[in-house]
């Protein structure tokens, strides 16, 4: 679809077959002016670089997000260098002497499962995790589980990360959350991936998500939009969450910004808003909206399929699908195999990008892929996986 705007890309090694777009996303030549960008007014600007960052390139940055999003309030989004630093610090909002007790799923990244499940070992935290499968039932489930416990912290994705399975009923979850519990929706593999409308539950739950993928921006740009009016008083804190009351008189009680800025941390690298900015401007200006992006993924796994099918590679099968055909799904594919390891380096010795998360090997398209591309790679597939 914007195959051309990535020439770049290609041009470093044509004969790559590049399918991790869930994954580390090509930039588009766009970003490249961007990234040199913040060179130079980091050279020419030296400290006054930071009235640029905070009075042109995150307010920017907040607008793009928020169109994106649907969220009507873009100074309630603060950005962090990952989204493990927005984990810990909204797991420090919650004051109590007992474990805090978490809901969350199976399926949730590296990020939280492993901050957490160390949380859980250490005796801060409690934990229920509610499976996936069987998928039909996965809103329903989760629904009535959050009637089970006052909650302290319910943590879901929008979009599994080891399935690409979509949660659907996003706004009734959020809607039947426990009225005292932290409601936070972990979106990095729907946002700029899918068309994404926040504004039912924008006042409800907090949002997380990032540049690094469909995004296109690359790393250290991540994002976090905080319901409005949010008063939580985040323990684990950086400077930058009362910057605009530095230069004065100090008090003995931490202040905190009265919008989103009261959970950013410290000083970062802006590099990242820089690219995430020219990214998401230049997709805009493609006249590409998120449902067309959607759109083009998914035809692009629907000849990926119907290739496979009439190949019948016993090594790669539809039915190895996670979910099967027909769940909701992202614009990933997830197989799940046996010998996911060793299929997996047979298949990247041939040249082909993918990645694996235990059993399962994951397939991800984007704009930057065409017919040609996916004919390439049932034909390389074909050789290889015999």
């Amino acid at each position: 679809m914007l195959k051309a705007h990535f020439g770049k890309f290609f041009a470093a090694d044509p004969a790559r077959l590049h399918f991790c777009a869930h994954s580390h996303h090509p930039w588009p030549d766009a970003t490249e002016a961007a990234h040199g960008q913040y060179w130079i007014d980091s050279n020419t600007l030296a400290d006054r670089k930071w009235d640029k960052v905070f009075g042109e390139v995150v307010p920017r940055a907040q607008q793009n997000i928020a169109q994106a999003l649907g969220l009507p309030d873009p100074k309630q989004i603060a950005f962090a260098p990952n989204t493990h630093e927005f984990v810990t610090r909204l797991y420090s909002c919650i004051e109590t002497r007992r474990p805090i007790r978490v809901l969350s799923t199976a399926h949730e990244f590296h990020s939280f499962r492993r901050q957490t499940q160390r949380y859980v070992e250490f005796g801060r935290v409690s934990m229920h995790q509610v499976p996936g499968p069987p998928w039909e039932s996965f809103a329903a489930r989760f629904i009535e589980a959050m009637k089970s416990e006052p909650w302290d912290l319910v943590w879901i994705s929008h979009v599994f990360y080891d399935s690409s399975f979509v949660v659907e009923a996003l706004d009734a979850i959020v809607a039947a959350a426990p009225r005292d519990a932290m409601v936070v929706v972990d979106g990095y593999h729907a946002f700029c991936s899918m068309p994404v409308d926040l504004s039912r539950i924008a006042p409800r739950a907090f949002y997380l998500a990032g540049s690094y993928k469909y995004a296109m921006g690359g790393e250290g740009a991540c994002l976090l939009a905080v319901p409005p009016g949010c008063r939580l008083r985040p323990v684990d804190t950086g400077w930058f969450a009362t910057f605009s009351t530095m230069t004065g008189p100090q008090s003995d009680q931490v202040p905190y910004s009265d919008d989103g800025f009261r959970f950013w941390g410290a000083t970062f690298d802006a590099c990242g808003l820089y690219r995430l900015n020219a990214s998401m401007e230049w997709l805009a200006s493609t006249g590409t909206t998120h449902a067309d992006v959607r759109r083009h993924a998914h035809r692009m796994q629907a000849r990926f399929l119907e290739g496979l099918g009439r190949a019948n590679l016993s090594e790669l099968r539809v039915e190895n699908l996670v979910p099967p055909k027909g769940a909701p799904r992202g614009n990933f594919l997830v197989f799940d195999v046996d010998d996911a390891e060793g299929r997996y380096k047979r298949i990247t010795a041939a040249g082909i990008g993918i990645d694996r998360r235990d059993r399962r090997l994951r397939f991800g398209f984007g704009v930057y892929h065409d017919d040609d591309q996916v004919d390439r790679l049932l034909e390389t597939l074909g050789r290889t996986l015999r």
